[in-house]
């Protein structure tokens, strides 16, 4: 799921798993013996029904062609496609865990800035301010004198 929390439980969204293997290979424009090969391998693996079928969403469908396009494109092979989609993925979650600590961060600052106004607020105003006066000072040495001898 995306993080959002759905109120109707036939909501489709983008991880909903509603595709059979015949019409992912046709959306994806790839042959379904290249979509098992891709599970096989780990590089998109979709969902399974109790009977062990796959289903595909709509984003394993734009990863299939992501896929596609490094490895015909670009002429990556499918371990360098592999190691690019988990750096991808550890990427977006480190970037959700980094907002997810910016929030905190400031929601924990506007608490700090309102119990400082409050503080502020529960000052006595019938006190008056203590200020410190400078007087000039000097820098006396004392040495004792050297003690007499009884003579």
């Amino acid at each position: 799921m995306d993080g959002r929390r759905r109120t109707n439980p036939y909501e489709l969204t983008d991880e909903s798993p509603v595709y059979v293997i015949s019409v992912a290979a046709q959306l994806s424009g790839l042959h379904p013996q290249t979509l098992r090969q891709y599970d096989r391998l780990g590089l998109v693996s979709p969902d399974r029904t109790a009977g062990r079928g796959r289903r595909y969403s709509a984003r394993d469908i734009e990863l299939l062609r992501t896929v596609q396009a490094l490895s015909q494109d670009e002429g990556i092979n499918l371990a360098g496609i592999k190691r690019i989609i988990e750096l991808e993925n550890q990427v977006a979650a480190l970037q959700a865990r980094v907002a997810e600590l910016a929030s905190a961060v400031d929601g924990a600052a506007a608490a700090m800035q309102q119990r400082e106004a409050q503080v502020h607020a529960s000052y006595r105003r019938d006190l008056v301010p203590y200020q410190d006066v400078q007087q000039a000072s000097a820098l006396v040495v004392w040495r004792p004198k050297p003690k007499r001898s009884p003579e």
